[in-house]
């Protein structure tokens, strides 16, 4: 089954990093970077999130507490879930717009650890980077747009809540897989309209 062999495949990849201490490294460099930059605006928006819900729900200032505590806490839900949504994928997006040289280097270790592969398209680090970036752009594109009716849908009185945030992680997955199959698949000769129909399979 493919998902057996997709499995077999990502431990044998994983095992292959985690045996050099240098590759696990040099992966995650660029990673660490970039968290710092966003945990300090996931920090910022829990500061503040409440001022950012009474902004967003003025129509409820009228209403008695409960009402009013529940639409301020659904707006609350909605914002956490379109930004977790846009977080998740623009994360990975410039992270590898950021470590573009590292994960071709990356990717040709694993590859040339694994067995030989067809159809090698090799790019300079310029070129990696630059990939990563466009790539990267039309990612945070699709995350944008999806975060606008992910938000609509946490202010759904009672369901929206729930629902926000899972639609929000299965979003962020498909968008997620997307781009981190990226540096694997681009050596193929794969670009980003292929590497979508490819996983559409």
């Amino acid at each position: 089954m493919d998902a057996v062999a997709g499995l077999r495949l990502f431990v044998r990849g994983a095992a292959t990093v985690l045996r050099s201490r240098r590759l696990l490294l040099l992966g995650a460099v660029p990673a660490l970077i970039v968290s710092v930059f966003y945990g300090a605006g996931i920090v910022a928006l829990l500061v503040w999130l409440p001022d950012l819900t009474v902004t967003l729900t003025p129509f409820a200032d009228g209403w008695s507490e409960s009402p009013r505590t529940l639409a301020r806490v659904a707006a609350g839900a909605a914002l956490v879930g379109a930004a977790a949504a846009v977080a998740v994928v623009t994360f990975v997006a410039v992270t590898l717009a950021v470590g573009g040289p590292v994960d071709e280097r990356l990717a040709e270790i694993v590859d040339d650890e694994l067995g030989p592969v067809p159809a090698v398209t090799s790019t300079s680090r310029v070129g990696a980077v630059l990939r990563g970036v466009r790539d990267g752009a039309l990612l945070v594109g699709f995350s944008v747009l999806a975060a606008v009716p992910l938000f609509l849908l946490g202010l759904v009185p009672v369901v929206g809540p729930v629902l926000a945030p899972v639609a929000a992680a299965l979003v962020g997955g498909r968008l997620l897989m997307i781009e981190l199959t990226a540096p694997a698949l681009q050596r193929r000769g794969l670009d980003f309209r292929a590497r979508r129909r490819l996983l559409r399979t």
